[in-house]
């Protein structure tokens, strides 16, 4: 595919590419490493917003869990 007709990513989608290029820079593990905080970034922000309904602690501390678990593979790749 030609780089000129793809398509508009969101803002997200494009995050997460911006961040994967950025980390070719210096090296594989970095740019892969770079992605996976984008995209824990885009998913699961550090401060979600609540829902506003009886679930939102235990939803909160779910989404911290796998937050942490996302950035502990992103951490290390990088110290690879």
């Amino acid at each position: 595919m030609n780089l000129t007709s793809m398509p508009e990513l969101s803002p997200a989608a494009q995050a997460v590419l911006d961040a994967y290029i950025q980390g070719l820079a210096t090296k594989r593990r970095n740019a892969i490493s770079a992605a996976l905080r984008a995209v824990v970034d885009q998913v699961l922000p550090e401060n979600a917003n609540a829902v506003g309904d009886e679930h939102d602690a235990a939803r909160a501390d779910q989404w911290l869990r796998i937050r942490i678990k996302i950035l502990a593979i992103a951490a290390e790749l990088e110290a690879q």
